[in-house]
């Protein structure tokens, strides 16, 4: 095998990796932590920090690659050309000249900012124009935006959820939304991964709650699996419960039409309360959505903090999100591109032996059974010019570390070719 995680187990020392000198030689110099419980960094960091420093000696520190260009299939970084296959650039549309150009004249008319929050003075025409598109493309009423997707599930959750009700979250669901609870003091139940006789134990056996909310992603980041929405639906029919979904990593990658996970299953988008997502994935801009009724939206422009003091989307950003869904519109055939290039690269590591868990959709996880050896893989495959992610504990399991890969429209049959080669060199 290249990869060789007993060469992992040393002390620190430099970091060679692309990265550069990104943490000014701190783990060269030898640094010593004692992680006092009364220091700012304690005990819970010195996992962070052995593994990093690790990583470092070895020359597989294998995060915040410096991109010397833009985004895409193919990107320049550490001097040279690389495969990027870890990008959320779904629909393959950063750098579209299209995007370009909408998002430089809204900068000439509006300017780089727009000096101040959306309650007050940072709402523009614009603003107004693209939520209109992002509720037609979710099929709803309303849509109303925020400056991240993360920030969207903390301003829906800690809006409309106290203490007096209750949150049932899939397991696998993104750390956002987890968040979101902990700032809303709303007790928090898990039921098991798109597990229904699960939910439903859950639902029954709570502590007493004014409301429940039963909270699933569309497509899981980690996993690349869908959930059981028409399920989900009949036990919010059944319970009486209210359902959010996060189309995150399910807009532009789920329907036919790249309109999330309702349009996969041929269900009403109506039929769920609360959608939110991102606009920095498929939709290659800034920014997160929340897709509700009149009525919700009006009460979360009133209500939702991220809405009232965080700053207003810039205009380049909006203009960019509009000009992104109306091209959507217009080339469906992105959504099945992409759809088919998964389809090939998933085979592919079949073939080789690689284990990609439950992904049936662009995200494929390639599953190794420690976190050393899934770091050196990703050394590995960046030194033949392949720049993936690994994804590592807390934000999976320990023995469940994983390459993220991402197929996108933009990738071309010899990009995975030349992918799955890297993959076959690995192994042997």
């Amino acid at each position: 095998m290249i990869h060789d995680p007993e060469s992992l187990n040393g002390t620190s020392s430099a970091c060679t990796t692309g990265s550069g000198d990104l943490f000014n030689g701190f783990f060269s110099n030898g640094c010593q932590s004692a992680f006092r419980k009364d220091q700012l960094v304690d005990a819970r960091a010195r996992r962070v920090f052995e593994l990093m420093g690790r990583a470092c000696e070895a020359g597989v520190y294998p995060y915040q690659l410096p991109l010397q260009t833009r985004s895409g299939p193919w990107v320049k970084a550490e001097g040279r050309d690389m495969l990027m296959l870890s990008s959320y650039d779904y629909l393959g549309l950063i750098g579209d000249p299209r995007i370009d150009e909408a998002a430089i004249e809204a900068i000439r008319k509006y300017g780089t900012g727009t000096g101040g929050v959306r309650m007050l003075t940072g709402t523009l025409d614009i603003h107004h124009e693209m939520e209109r598109e992002v509720a037609e493309f979710k099929g709803m009423p309303e849509a109303i935006t925020f400056s991240s997707g993360y920030l969207a599930n903390l301003a829906v959750i800690a809006s409309l959820f106290s203490v007096q009700d209750r949150v049932i979250l899939d397991s696998l669901s993104h750390r956002s939304l987890v968040d979101a609870c902990r700032l809303a003091g709303v007790p928090v139940q898990r039921f098991r991964h798109n597990d229904m006789d699960s939910l439903r134990h859950e639902i029954a056996n709570g502590g007493p709650s004014n409301r429940t909310l039963i909270v699933s992603d569309g497509v899981f980041s980690m996993d690349g699996d869908i959930c059981p929405l028409p399920d989900l639906i009949q036990v919010k029919r059944d319970t009486g419960c209210f359902l959010m979904i996060d189309e995150s990593h399910a807009s532009g990658v789920l329907g036919a039409n790249g309109r999330g996970t309702d349009e996969h299953f041929g269900v009403p988008a109506g039929e769920v309360d609360i959608w939110t997502g991102s606009l920095a994935k498929g939709i290659p801009s800034n920014g997160g959505f929340v897709a509700v009724s009149q009525q919700l939206s009006i009460f979360l422009q009133h209500s939702a903090a991220p809405f009232i003091f965080s700053a207003a989307l810039n205009p380049s950003a909006v203009a960019a999100v509009t000009a992104s869904l109306r091209i959507l519109k217009q080339e469906p055939e992105r959504v099945a591109r992409s759809s088919n290039n998964a389809r090939f690269l998933r085979a592919g590591l079949h073939e080789l032996g690689y284990d990609t868990g439950l992904s049936e959709t662009a995200i494929i996880p390639v599953i190794f059974n420690d976190e050393a050896s899934c770091a050196f893989a990703a050394g590995a495959l960046r030194s033949m010019g392949i720049a993936v992610t690994p994804i590592m504990f807390p934000a999976v399991p320990l023995g469940s570390a994983r390459l993220r890969l991402c197929v996108t429209a933009a990738h071309r049959l010899e990009d995975l070719e030349f992918a799955l080669d890297g993959f076959k060199r690995l192994k042997g």
